[in-house]
């Protein structure tokens, strides 16, 4: 296996992963904001917007050459995958928060950002820095172990 090669397709899938964490965080936003939905629930919701995003951009961006299963064969390999990092993701959404929210409340902050905000948003960035590690690592060497 090249490492220049795996270092190039490792940084695609950050930068893929970048975008579905934009998008993550917005919909985990818009959810808890404005429908005051739970962080666990909302967070979900996202992690699924997310993971079809990321698997297109994967797909046809990070392994263009990852062509020997069938699209909807290799989306189901993806999403059991995300499915095992939401297992990961949920724990850590859910008792991370309220210690994250104590932090923030003993700091001087901003008025306009609120200790529940600053609490969700750095809780949910937790969450994905570890779960993009795992997604990548068993992504690539199941999902796409089709591609040298």
């Amino acid at each position: 296996m090249n490492d220049t090669k795996e270092r190039i397709r490792f940084f695609k899938f950050a930068a893929v992963g970048a975008v579905g964490s934009v998008l993550d965080f917005g919909v985990m936003n818009l959810l808890t904001r404005l429908f005051a939905m739970r962080l666990v629930y909302a967070g979900t919701i996202s992690f699924l917007c997310a993971v079809i995003n990321n698997f297109t951009g994967n797909r046809f961006w990070t392994y263009p050459e990852s062509r020997s299963r069938h699209i909807l064969h290799q989306l189901g390999m993806f999403f059991v995958v995300n499915a095992a990092g939401i297992a990961i993701r949920v724990p850590i959404l859910h008792f991370m928060e309220p210690p994250m929210e104590g932090f923030f409340k003993s700091m001087d902050i901003l008025p306009a950002i609120t200790p529940e905000t600053l609490a969700k948003n750095a809780t949910l960035a937790l969450a994905i820095g570890i779960v993009m590690l795992w997604n990548y690592f068993v992504n690539r060497y199941w999902t796409y172990n089709d591609v040298e």
